[in-house]
């Protein structure tokens, strides 16, 4: 007899405060992945949307055809700008515990995604980020006091008291407005890119979103304009893991448990 068709709910591996196994990723060898060219097709460059590419060795050497071989003048203004957005994430989420403003959202562990992109992108092309790129202000130049004020909706709060604190923007650091709902930075990147095209300009957009986001429609609307038009559009691939944001788990979103049983 044929198999009666079911409903497929996979299940959590690990709920928030359970020990998370992650000995399903494939680990790549750092320096193992090749690095194509940036004219490649698609068809060319399949296996990286499986592999892991690796930079940095067990011992934080930087290894392979993606090391960039950075200085160390570069390296250590780029340390400054990751310990400063971990500091400044540690100070106001005390504020907010205490009360004094209203919501806070840390970057804690994804520094280095918000701070090494925007260092290696150029001054004038834009950002979209999501609400864990507070990396990114500080890059380009934004001022602690300025970002403070904004988290208090004060006199000098950068949104005028009409956005939730920690949706920032900067017209001279050319940083988006921050939306709280889910993936509309995405569209709106394509669609900055698109016009930036039209008008025959060299800059490009950059954008950011958390994994769980990738199950909105947003997502892929912005993926389909970005193909057809050739959009210029930057970073598409700075998808977080964010296990235990507010949406929706990896493994959900994947439609498996991650030993693949189900």
């Amino acid at each position: 007899m044929p198999r009666p068709s079911r409903l497929h709910v996979p299940h959590a591996p690990a709920r928030p405060g359970e020990a998370p196994d992650f000995s399903y990723v494939r680990l790549s060898p750092a320096g193992a992945v090749a690095r194509p060219d940036v004219a490649a097709q698609a068809v060319e460059i399949e296996d990286l949307a499986v592999d892991l590419i690796r930079v940095l060795d067990d011992s934080h050497r930087a290894l392979g055809p993606w090391n960039p071989h950075l200085d160390v003048d570069v390296l250590q203004v780029g340390l400054r700008h990751m310990l400063l957005t971990r500091i400044y994430d540690d100070r106001m989420l005390r504020t907010q515990r205490q009360g004094k403003i209203s919501f806070y959202m840390k970057s804690t562990g994804e520094e280095a995604v918000a701070v090494a992109a925007a260092m290696a992108l150029r001054p004038s092309d834009m950002l979209f980020p999501s609400y864990r790129q507070q990396g990114l202000q500080f890059v380009r130049g934004a001022k602690l006091v300025d970002l403070m004020c904004q988290l208090l909706s004060n006199t000098r709060d950068m949104c005028k008291g009409r956005q939730l604190p920690v949706m920032y923007h900067s017209v001279p650091g050319r940083l988006f407005s921050i939306s709280g709902n889910l993936a509309t930075q995405f569209p709106q990147a394509v669609g900055w890119a698109m016009a930036a095209a039209i008008k025959g300009e060299d800059d490009v957009a950059a954008s950011w979103i958390g994994e769980g986001s990738s199950a909105e429609a947003d997502f892929h609307h912005a993926l389909l304009f970005a193909s057809v038009y050739g959009a210029p559009v930057s970073s598409m691939a700075m998808c977080e893991a964010v296990e235990h944001a507010p949406g929706l788990k990896y493994n959900v979103s994947m439609g498996r448990t991650p030993n693949g049983l189900d």
